[in-house]
């Protein structure tokens, strides 16, 4: 077998003593190649190489950054048969990802899976997102979530603070930053789903491709509990920002039910294609990761898009 590991060395939980630990245990069972980035968008070359290039396997690891190019690159072409499976070994902080899927959280007990997994021939097809615009914006695609508005302000201003670590602590400090801006300067949003009416009015819009959607450390985050790797797109967007609303939303969110309710909500699960529109640009994430402003995008889910080992 024939693999490509993708190393980026500036994720939160990478070192280079582990680096090597996992190229010398994947390297005695595949032939290794090992790509190590240095600036954005290097993982996804290296995996759209790596496909080309008849690869079996492509292990990423680092954060979901680094998966997300990863990705990235491997579906540049679209989806086929012949694409490389995709490994992972989590190296960020919050490895969204890597922690539905079931791996250890630990870079070496996640070395350690991945190889029994080769051994055993052990892989599953997941579906994934993918976000695509009006513009000459390539296709982008997402393994757990996509958010257009408030979300997507707080990565942009998390990415912009980019020599500070990025953890939790700071993501709530951003969001609460953002929150806290007048409210006027949102634009609102639009969500279409074909075979249903408009809604309109809309102050955020996630759209997530698994649950958990996200983590605040340890505790998993729940907007879409029907949402999973074997379904279709899960849908959440509030009408309203305010206070009252967003708290009892977080609440439910970090309950043990992860059940949400509300008068200012729209949810849906299984959706397979939305489209979102806004009168003016308003900013979009794909896993964490800030893709620019749209003003109308459609998110697709994509059925059995990529085999990943584990």
């Amino acid at each position: 077998m024939r693999a490509v590991l993708v190393v980026n060395p500036k994720a939160t939980a990478t070192t280079a003593a582990g680096r090597d630990v996992l190229a010398h245990a994947l390297a005695s069972e595949v032939k290794l190649e090992v790509v190590e980035t240095d600036y954005r968008g290097h993982a996804m070359a290296a995996a759209a190489q790596a496909a080309d290039d008849g690869a079996d396997l492509v292990v990423a690891h680092g954060g979901d950054g680094t998966v997300n190019e990863v990705v990235n690159g491997l579906l540049s072409s679209g989806p086929r048969e012949t694409l490389p499976m995709l490994g992972i070994v989590p190296g960020g902080s919050a490895n969204v990802f890597a922690r539905a899927l079931g791996l250890p959280r630990d870079p070496v007990d996640a070395t350690h899976q991945l190889l029994h997994a080769l051994q055993d021939q052990r892989h599953r097809r997941v579906n994934l997102g993918r976000v695509d615009s009006d513009g000459p914006e390539a296709a982008r695609w997402f393994t757990f979530s996509a958010g257009v508005g408030w979300d997507a302000d707080v990565v942009a201003e998390v990415e912009r603070k980019r020599g500070k670590r990025a953890s939790p602590a700071l993501y709530t400090r951003v969001a609460v930053t953002q929150y806290l801006k007048p409210a006027h300067g949102r634009p609102r949003l639009t969500v279409e789903i074909p075979g249903a009416e408009p809604i309109s009015g809309l102050r955020l819009v996630f759209v997530s491709n698994t649950d958990p959607w996200t983590y605040l450390g340890a505790r998993p985050i729940h907007l879409n509990r029907g949402c999973g790797f074997d379904t279709d797109l899960g849908v959440f967007a509030l009408h309203s920002l305010r206070l009252p609303t967003v708290l009892r939303h977080l609440r439910q969110a970090v309950s043990r039910t992860g059940e949400q309710r509300g008068g200012r909500l729209f949810r849906r699960d299984d959706v397979p294609m939305l489209t979102i529109a806004s009168p003016e640009p308003v900013r979009v994430q794909c896993d964490g990761d800030l893709i620019g402003e749209r003003t109308c995008v459609r998110i697709w889910s994509i059925r059995h898009a990529l085999a990943v080992v584990g």
